[in-house]
């Protein structure tokens, strides 16, 4: 809104001129969610204590640890986050940037579908809320449209390269290469409209992977973050066509915009982990991991970088394998390889603090994500 509201002034009032620069937006989003949580996040969590009761029912399943140092804190702080995250695009960020609207619809659709679980657990004080079929038939159908509106918005740039909208990028292979397999021209691998289903899959498999490690006191927060911070620069890098070319990877017109979304992510991160810092005084629940792992998806997806999310969201799919793997041996076995999952759960069961398992994760993110963004330049 800035931007169109005072980019025309520049001419006259030369300061004006900064409201150009996709970096400077970048930071004003940051800012400006971090300052909007912080306002709003000690009114909407004593209102949500009153409103909620009990709080989060906390799953009997679980660690017993938790069901006393948890039990009765209040969920649905995500709304706090996509508050932040939404108000601080909005003002920063180019309305007319279709991957934009693109990757807003998709977070607050989730976030939406996350809210309405955690008010029916909070409701009904039971671990269950959405039922899990339903949940991924509407988080699916969703995904699939940011899919198809991204590869259509990708096809219609008049100076995207051929083909790229149906392609899949390959992180550390050189697009010379590639053209010597799939023909000249070619920056990753054609798949034709098979493009769709696996940006849904990237889109969903990210959401709930996230839903998975947020399962600790600020454990799936940081992380997020990191994945934001790393996808920032990368929108940044594959939106403009000089840094594109000279990095050796596929270009992508207007796609950087996605930049001042990441920072938003990482201005509304900030603020709420400020309240979400051991001991949480509010939990971001499905409504902010749903959303907050399908508005990574969707950045990777339209960032044309969905397997480079593998790496740098490494985490979350170490999270979302741990599960995996657990519930097929299990069923094959009848033996467990976890102690609990998802797999900070283990951790938790062979005696390490919550707070050793949380920085120690922070960690590895951090060293995922560089291993990641290294594969921007080692082609």
């Amino acid at each position: 809104m800035l931007y169109h509201l005072l980019t025309p002034l520049a001419d006259e009032f030369a300061l004006f001129n900064v409201f150009r620069y996709l970096t400077f937006r970048t930071g004003g989003a940051v800012m400006t969610a971090l300052v909007i949580a912080f306002v709003v996040g000690p009114p909407l969590i004593h209102w949500m204590r009153r409103s909620q009761g009990k709080g989060q029912p906390i799953r009997q399943d679980g660690p017993e640890s938790h069901l006393l140092s948890k039990a009765g804190t209040p969920t649905m702080g995500g709304v706090l986050i996509l508050l932040s995250m939404t108000i601080a695009t909005l003002l920063w960020a180019r309305l007319d940037n279709a991957y934009v609207w693109i990757v807003m619809g998709v977070t607050l659709s989730f976030g939406l579908l996350g809210f309405i679980d955690d008010y029916l657990k909070v409701a009904k004080q039971t671990a269950s809320g959405v039922v899990g079929s339903l949940k991924l038939v509407v988080q699916f159908a969703v995904a699939l449209l940011a899919g198809y509106l991204c590869v259509k918005t990708l096809g219609a740039a008049p100076d995207a390269p051929p083909g790229i909208e149906t392609s899949i990028a390959v992180p550390f292979v050189p697009l010379q290469f590639l053209s010597q397999l799939f023909g000249p021209g070619a920056v990753g691998v054609p798949v034709g409209w098979l493009i769709v289903p696996f940006a849904a899959f990237v889109i969903v498999g990210a959401s709930n992977t996230v839903n998975l490690t947020d399962g600790l006191d600020g454990l799936a927060t940081v992380p997020v973050m990191i994945a934001a911070g790393a996808y920032a620069l990368i929108a940044y890098l594959v939106g403009n066509a000089i840094y594109a070319n000279y990095l050796g990877v596929p270009y992508v017109p207007g796609v950087g915009e996605l930049a001042i979304v990441c920072g938003a992510i990482i201005g509304a991160g900030l603020g709420f982990l400020w309240f979400n810092a051991p001991p949480a005084a509010i939990f971001m629940g499905d409504t902010g991991s749903l959303a907050l792992g399908g508005a990574l998806g969707a950045i990777a997806v339209a960032a044309k970088h969905e397997i480079v999310l593998a790496i740098v969201g490494g985490l979350f799919v170490l999270e979302g394998l741990s599960v995996m793997i657990q519930i097929a041996s299990f069923k094959l076995t009848g033996k467990r390889v976890f102690r609990m999952a998802p797999i900070h759960h283990h951790f938790e069961q062979l005696g390490w603090k919550e707070s050793t398992i949380v920085i120690r994760f922070w960690i590895v993110a951090v060293i995922l994500a560089l291993i990641g963004l290294a594969s921007l330049k080692l082609r």
